[in-house]
């Protein structure tokens, strides 16, 4: 197939395109750069050393003859060169990582809230918009995330994106249909990929396209068989206080001697899939495309979910790493439950790496070996979710310390 990558320079969007070119497929990369750019602005950068991207395909291509393809293209600013590109190559189908995808990066200010809902929404809809206004029919991918459900605790098994309902009727009876499952963004990132959700059931109703969304758990894990072929093919690896995860944060302060940072109770209940696993999701995705006039398809994209404090203590156990419990700048219940329904890929045959399984192995072979390249500084995470957060952590809604309170 011919596959364009949106996105393609980023944490899952580089795997995922070495990962299907060398299956075989003809891979173009359509990026912005602007995660290039964002490490700048806030003055990080990845753990691992990362090379151009002009660089990394070169490389690519060096050590295993194939070519990935890369366009500096705009989804959000850039329609108009959109719309080209994908009249004149055709795509068989459309991979779309290019939103910005941190949560406290989106809660920053009112800068980069504003700049998450343009970038994130706009990406979104001109693609859509592109596919019919050309009459590509191809299969779009799109990666979502589990947070569009929320994480409150209801009880029950959270299903692959519809909820069957029952309505009462005029005459007495219950009407049944299947709705998506009722949205609960936790943040302005959050709240856009809700959004997206409703912007894929309009066009796949209106218009035909055919579309998989994949509600994606928290990502872990740096290496796929592809990444380890050459130095310079490796993975970024964030573990600021708005980019790293929470696992990938208690990696690094593992590997530095820094505590464990727990926030509020460590209550918060994760889901999580390994970023080998998460490429091949996203080929089973490709491998298994919805009919033209379908709704969209959704499967949730996780293989294991985990409470903050259970990561922490784990972590723990492995290096002997101190935990530190801090005040949490989210908003957010102190204690959830997280129980997922996934059955379709592994019904497809996913087997899974398990954290148990893979963690220290992360630890030697990645945080430890980069842990010079730490600016223990950028460690913790202050963007506050609301001023009144903020206040009371002494610090402005962007994590900076304020002199006084009032």
């Amino acid at each position: 197939m011919k596959i364009a990558i949106m996105g393609g320079d980023g944490f899952v969007g580089w795997p995922t395109a070495l990962h299907l070119s060398d299956a075989g497929h003809d891979v173009h990369i359509l990026d912005n750069l602007s995660r290039r750019w964002i490490d700048t602005e806030l003055g990080v950068q990845s753990l691992t050393p990362m090379d151009s991207i002009q660089e990394r395909t070169r490389i690519w291509h060096a050590e295993t003859g194939r070519r990935i393809h890369f366009h500096l293209i705009d989804l959000a600013r850039d329609y108009d060169l959109l719309k080209a590109w994908l009249a004149e190559h055709r795509p068989d189908a459309i991979i779309h990582f290019a939103e910005q995808r941190a949560a406290p990066y989106s809660m920053k200010s009112d800068r980069h809230k504003n700049y998450t809902v343009n970038n994130n929404v706009s990406a979104t809809h001109n693609l859509l918009n592109a596919l019919v206004e050309i009459g590509l029919d191809a299969h779009l991918v799109h990666l979502g995330t589990m947070g569009v459900y929320g994480y409150s605790t209801v009880g029950a098994a959270i299903p692959e994106g519809y909820l069957p309902v029952g309505i009462e009727t005029v005459d007495g009876n219950t009407a049944s249909q299947e709705i998506l499952y009722p949205a609960n963004p936790g943040s302005i990132y959050h709240m856009t990929k809700c959004l997206d959700q409703l912007l894929f059931q309009f066009y796949a109703k209106n218009d035909g396209l055919r579309v998989t969304d994949l509600h994606q758990g928290i990502v872990w894990g740096t290496h796929t068989a592809q990444t380890r072929l050459h130095p310079q093919l490796v993975n970024r690896f964030d573990y600021d206080g708005d980019y790293g995860t929470v696992l990938n944060r208690f990696l690094i302060q593992a590997a530095i001697d820094y505590p464990l940072t727990v926030h509020g109770t460590g209550g918060q209940t994760r889901a999580f899939i390994h970023i080998q696993d998460s490429v091949r999701c996203i080929e089973i995705a490709l491998n298994n495309p919805p009919v033209r006039g379908a709704r969209v398809e959704i499967f949730n994209q996780m293989t294991e979910t985990h409470r903050v404090r259970d990561l922490a203590e784990m972590i723990s156990r492995m290096t002997g790493a101190r935990i530190a419990w801090l005040p949490n700048p989210r908003k957010e219940a102190p204690e959830n439950d997280l129980i997922v329904r996934n059955e379709k890929f592994l019904g497809h045959g996913l087997s899974p790496t398990t954290l148990e399984n893979g963690l220290l192995s992360e630890i030697v072979d990645v945080a430890k070996k980069f842990a010079y390249r730490v600016d223990r500084s950028r460690v913790p995470a202050v963007s506050a979710w609301t001023r009144d957060i903020a206040r009371t952590l002494n610090r402005d809604p962007e994590g900076k310390m304020l002199r006084s309170v009032s």
